[in-house]
């Protein structure tokens, strides 16, 4: 541990009981929430303010965090997301001469908890055999019973609605006002990069608040229809779900990423579930079943689509599956405009393989436009 991190103690305690002790860096204090893991070996700026990690609390599985320090042009949204962080070495110095500040700098700058010392590699193996679990880290309390107390009260991820609360509080344009198209995004917890990536293919977006009424989001007048990623359960969003289920009835060009697309799949009567342990990480290899072409994948989420539930539904065809556990990562309509992801093809942290989708947008609005 570097010596310019403060000495201070920490102290870590899942849901199942097990304590360990570490080192505080970032802010002082104490958080709660859902723990997980990201197996990705870079990026980690880009994880901390992806706001599909909202309300949780994230392992980050590579040994040393904070090498090449903070650098703005790499945030995802305004602020870091993460409730807590939890590394096994954090580094304090940093190598890149853009970066304006420290990971440890910019945690306390954030108010994000963060606890070092700890056996990631061993603590993830338990979470992949134990599943996800909440979990409480504090730098101010060191007893067991006291945080265990505390924990009690904090909710599970299964059941909570949290894309609202991320979502922007009112509409906002992204892009240049002259491109071809104008598309309208639901925004879930919308990560930057992806609104670069569709003005970048000549789309001037509308950013809308997730509640927005069908109503107001068609009276923009959009050639194409954007549902976001974003955090928490999908199942409980009877709003978007409504709201998704009504452009499609009005025959709209539609895309979903992530949490898009396990509305797109509720909006048609599919089912979703809470997923052992998810996926996150930037080397999840995909299979595109359309071409018969593997993606190595950029990936976020703890919940899932029902996979007989889809195969049930003759409206829907399967486009991805993944290839280390053979859950569903694409669909499409068959009669409809409308497809979705499940992964993050804007791939940010991560390898660029599913780009193309967004070209496949793009096509789509031109088709039915």
């Amino acid at each position: 541990m570097p010596a310019s991190v403060n000495s201070n103690p920490a102290y870590l305690l899942l849901e199942d009981g097990i304590f360990l002790k570490g080192i505080s860096f970032g802010a002082s204090g104490t958080a709660t929430g859902e723990i997980c893991f990201n197996t990705g070996m870079t990026g980690y700026q880009e994880v901390f303010s992806d706001p599909s990690y909202y309300g949780q609390v994230l392992i980050m599985n590579n040994v040393h965090i904070g090498n090449y320090g903070v650098y703005e042009k790499d945030m995802e949204s305004s602020s870091a997301k993460i409730k807590a962080l939890i590394c096994r070495e954090p580094e304090v110095g940093f190598s890149r001469y853009l970066a304006s500040s420290s990971l440890h700098q910019h945690l306390i700058e954030e108010g994000v908890v963060a606890i070092g010392g700890i056996d990631t590699r061993a603590l993830v193996s338990h979470i992949r055999r134990k599943g996800a679990m909440n979990c409480i880290i504090s730098s101010e309390i060191s007893s067991k019973e006291i945080l265990q107390s505390m924990l009690t009260s904090v909710p599970s991820m299964a059941g909570l609605e949290l894309a609202s609360v991320v979502s922007t509080p009112q509409a906002y344009d992204f892009g240049n006002e002259g491109a071809e198209f104008r598309i309208a995004v639901l925004d879930f917890g919308v990560k930057r990069s992806i609104l670069q990536c569709l003005a970048d293919r000549g789309a001037h977006l509308r950013v809308f608040p997730a509640k927005t009424s069908t109503k107001e989001l068609l009276e923009y007048k959009a050639q194409g229809y954007f549902i976001s990623n974003g955090p928490g359960d999908p199942a409980p969003m009877d709003y978007a779900i409504r709201t998704v289920r009504e452009i499609i009835d009005a025959g709209k060009p539609l895309f979903g990423i992530c949490l898009g697309h396990q509305l797109l799949s509720l909006a048609n009567g599919v089912t979703t579930f809470k997923m052992h342990h998810g996926h996150r990480g930037l080397n999840h290899p995909v299979k595109n079943l359309l071409t018969g072409k593997s993606e190595i994948t950029t990936q976020n989420h703890g919940f899932g689509v029902d996979p007989e539930s889809v195969k049930q539904n003759n409206e829907l065809e399967i486009t991805h599956v993944n290839l280390n556990d053979g859950s569903i990562e694409g669909i499409r309509l068959r009669h409809k405009p409308a497809f979705s992801v499940q992964y993050h093809p804007e791939a940010s942290p991560g390898p660029h393989d599913s780009r193309y989708l967004f070209d496949d947008f793009m096509e789509l609005i031109r088709q039915n436009s």
